[in-house]
Parts: structure tokens; C-alpha cells; sequence
């Protein structure tokens, strides 16, 4: 387990999201964008590749000319349009109240899970260090990988922390499923995918197949937990037959016990337990998506729609982020940031910079306090004999 919170994997992290970010930037700086401007600009569009589309970063695609309709944005024009006044400030200050709110909503939703046998300080080192092996595991297996780990070393049993994470996975899983359906009753495709990008066919693959793999996924879950949890046992002992995974059929057996355990725990919940951890888990995910809310907000003119559009496609960016191989994403959330919210402005590079403000709020704080609470915790804490 100690491997699991090794250095380098920290470092690992924060040079594969600093990496990406520094060729976001130097890819964006030389950038050259034609703004529309209607008889007061100095270039006239020439269809120069007979597309009949207008390739707004594309230089040969306009031409100087007197009262023109476009004008030429460079990256010092960008620079100077970005204003720190009390707007700005307000909505950056929200974004991190945001933050907070998400992690008070999960450490609420720990504390329900377990039956407040967490106090409130062990609910919130908990989920920092939690928070802290999401950032530096791979998107696709997450934190819950050593979770386990973490709610045993608070004295809790290894068949209860089982559960818990069982329980968080689902929900977590279900809210993004039932999110999707209610956003495409009120917004297209089209407008929820960059449909000029280049990669527009690959991005709509790579969501509905997640889709799918996160529906069976859950399929799957609430089978084992709530109508037949011998099922999960039977296809984890037929998966270690295989050579690869044959090592780890010592640890079935115990796992599917802790699976059943699972199972008769929660069939024992009162209705209020669920209605708690629906809503803490609700309201953890409204406020991580209302991050990208204020800092768009920050520095772009953002309608009410807007702001319902911009909800819609960070469920395409966190299903990007939930199948990443990187650590915590990093790389893959700054590059899909980038084109689905091109959308909203046609500068790349004040993109590029609300993506990297956006991790360096929501991402990097983690590595810190967790490269800081980590050790302490592991010294304070001893084994729990189960």
C-alpha cells in the first residue's frame, strides 16, 4: 500500500499536468485569430481552401482590405482584454468556495455512510487523502483503489469498508447517468460536442462507449449488492482462472465474503440513509461543476443558458476524465477542457488558461495537502487486525 502513495507517483502527476499545460500555452501564444468586426476591421475573409467554412486561425483565409469585416487578434491583444476588476475577482472567489463546498458535501456523505462512527476530523483526512490517490491513479481505477485501505486504518472494518466503497462508486455512477438523459431533453448533441473538431467522431465514441461500460458497470453493482451478491463472487473466481490474474484467486474468497457482507448491511439501511447520501452526493458534484461555471464566468459574458451548456458538456469532460490512463487525468482534462469549451470563445488561448487555472483550483491542491497530510496520518494511525 505504500507503493500505492509512492513519490514518484506524485511527481509523475504534476509533470504530465504541468507538461500538457506548457504546450497548451506555447502552442497558443503565437496564436492568430480574426475577430468578427463588421465595416471597422482591416481583413476580408477569401475562401482559400473552397470549404465554404471560415477557418478563423487560419491567416491565408484573410487578406487586408479597406472596411473590412474582420480584424486580427494576437496574443498581446488577449493579454490585454483579461481584467482583474471586482467581477472577475467575485467569480474566482466563488470557484473556490466550490471547492470547499464539494469537500464538506463528500466528508457529510462519509459521515452518513458510516453511521458518523467518523468524527469530523477523521471524515476530513479521509477524503483529503482520498482526494490525494485520485490525483495520482489513473482516472479509470480512481481512488477507490486504496480507499479500503484508508476508512481500515480509521477502524473500520474491512467487510463495512467494502460497503462504503461500493455504496460511493454507485451513487457516484448513478448521478452521471441520470444527468445525462435530463441535459439532452434540454440540449442537442451538437451543441454538447465540438462538432468541428477534427476529432468529433472519436469524441462520440469514446462517450457512449463509456456510457455503456458505466450503465454495466452499475447493472452490475446493484446486482451484487441488493438481489444476488454470489453473482460477483462467481465472476471474480471465473476471471482469476485466467493466467494473468490466477495470483490474486487467494484473495477471492475473501473479497467475496466482504461482498455479501455488503449486501446484508445494506439491505438493513433506513430510507433516510439513502436520502442523505443521495443528496450529499448531489450536491458534491453540483459544486465541482459550478468550478468551470465561475471561471468561465470570470472572464467571458456567460448567459443563463450559457451556464446550463457549460453543465452539460463537463459531463462529457468527466466521463474523458473517470476512462483517463493518466494520473488523476492530468493531460487528458486540460486537452478536452480545451475543445468543449472552445464553444465559448474563439481565443484558444484564453481557453488554454482557464483550463489551467480551473486544475491548478481543482487538482494540483491536492497533490500538496495530501504529499503533506499523508505521512502524519500513516504515522498516527496502526493496523487494524480484522
Amino acid at each position: 500500500m505504500d507503493q500505492t502513495f509512492a513519490t514518484w507517483k506524485v511527481y509523475l502527476s504534476i509533470f504530465i499536468g504541468l507538461s500538457i499545460i506548457s504546450f497548451m500555452v506555447f502552442r497558443n501564444i503565437k496564436e492568430v485569430h480574426f475577430i468578427k468586426s463588421e465595416n471597422q476591421g482591416t481583413y476580408c475573409w477569401v475562401d482559400s481552401n473552397l470549404n465554404k467554412k471560415i477557418d478563423f486561425s487560419n491567416e491565408n483565409e484573410f487578406v487586408e482590405c479597406v472596411n473590412g469585416d474582420y480584424r486580427k487578434e494576437t496574443f498581446k491583444d488577449i493579454i490585454n482584454q483579461i481584467n482583474w476588476d471586482s467581477k472577475s475577482i467575485g467569480w474566482m472567489f466563488l470557484a473556490i468556495c466550490c471547492m470547499f463546498g464539494r469537500d464538506i458535501a463528500y466528508i457529510l456523505r462519509i459521515r452518513y455512510l458510516t453511521n458518523k462512527d467518523l468524527t469530523w476530523k477523521s471524515a476530513f483526512n479521509v477524503i483529503l487523502i482520498w482526494e490525494f490517490a485520485s490525483a495520482i491513479s489513473p482516472g479509470v481505477v480512481g481512488g477507490v483503489s486504496v480507499a479500503m485501505f484508508i476508512l481500515n486504518k480509521e477502524n473500520i472494518t474491512l467487510g463495512r469498508s467494502t460497503a462504503i466503497v461500493i455504496i460511493t462508486a454507485l451513487l457516484d455512477n448513478l448521478f452521471f447517468l441520470m444527468m445525462i438523459p435530463v441535459v439532452f431533453l434540454f440540449v442537442s448533441p451538437e451543441v454538447l460536442f465540438p462538432m468541428n473538431s477534427a476529432i468529433d467522431k472519436s469524441i462520440l465514441v469514446v462517450f457512449w462507449g463509456g456510457f455503456t461500460l458505466i450503465l454495466l458497470i452499475c447493472f452490475i453493482l446493484f446486482i451484487g449488492i441488493f438481489i444476488y451478491p454470489q453473482v460477483i463472487g462467481k465472476i471474480l473466481f471465473f476471471i482469476c482462472k485466467l493466467p494473468f490474474f490466477y495470483r490474486f484467486s487467494s484473495k477471492v474468497s475473501k473479497l467475496d465474503l466482504d461482498i455479501q457482507i455488503t449486501s446484508s448491511e445494506l439491505r438493513k439501511e433506513k430510507a433516510s440513509f439513502w436520502l442523505k447520501s443521495i443528496v450529499s452526493t448531489f450536491l458534491s458534484w453540483s459544486f465541482r461543476y459550478l468550478v468551470i461555471n465561475c471561471i468561465l464566468a470570470a472572464f467571458l459574458d456567460i448567459s443563463y443558458v450559457d451556464h446550463f451548456f457549460i453543465l452539460g458538456k463537463q459531463l462529457v469532460l468527466w466521463l474523458f476524465m473517470h476512462i483517463s490512463p493518466t494520473p488523476g487525468g492530468s493531460g487528458v482534462a486540460e486537452y478536452a477542457f480545451g475543445e468543449l469549451m472552445s464553444s465559448f470563445s474563439k481565443s484558444m488561448f484564453l481557453i488554454t488558461g482557464m483550463a489551467i487555472i480551473w486544475r491548478f483550483i481543482s487538482y494540483f491542491p491536492y497533490l500538496v495537502i495530501g504529499s503533506i497530510l499523508l505521512p502524519k496520518w500513516l504515522k498516527s494511525k496502526k493496523a487494524v487486525n480484522i
